[in-house]
């Protein structure tokens, strides 16, 4: 289970010394606590994997998005940090499909729900974001999508 192996980790980055390192996953194992405590279960209780899951993504979304204003305020000392906590928590994600494996599989639900034209691309977007359930980037999704009605 992801929330054991976060534990472990907190423990291999204080032996080593390693403040980012420990910083962010104290962070990831606060946000569990919060999700744990959100659901109406006990703090000290173990989160699932999907739910685990869910919640590191949650916090790459936010990273990635404090880079983009960071970036438009022209503070790169924040961007260098922010990017390196991404990396850290990017480490304990699945890996995520390709555009060109997400493509093929667009194509097909196209085919198999009948859509041809544009105004039905979110009903498309769904039906693949439900069948690619934390296996695909959401925006890569968007963009495949998009690119399929050109």
């Amino acid at each position: 289970m992801i929330h054991k192996e976060i534990k472990e980790k907190i423990k291999e980055a204080m032996l080593a010394k390693d403040q980012t390192r420990l910083l962010v996953l104290r962070n990831i194992l606060s946000s569990f606590t919060n999700e744990l405590v959100t659901k109406k279960r006990k703090p000290n209780e173990e989160l699932g994997d999907d739910d685990a899951f869910g919640v590191i993504r949650r916090l790459t979304k936010q990273r990635k998005d404090s880079i983009e204003q960071f970036t438009k305020g022209g503070r790169m000392d924040l961007v260098e940090n922010e990017q390196t906590e991404l990396r850290i928590l990017e480490t304990f994600l699945p890996k995520m499909m390709s555009k060109e494996e997400i493509k093929k599989i667009a194509e097909a639900k196209k085919t198999e729900l009948g859509i041809t034209d544009k105004a039905k691309s979110g009903m498309l977007m769904s039906g693949i974001m439900k069948e690619l359930k934390g296996k695909a980037d959401g925006s890569d999704v968007k963009a495949v999508v998009e690119g399929l009605f050109q």
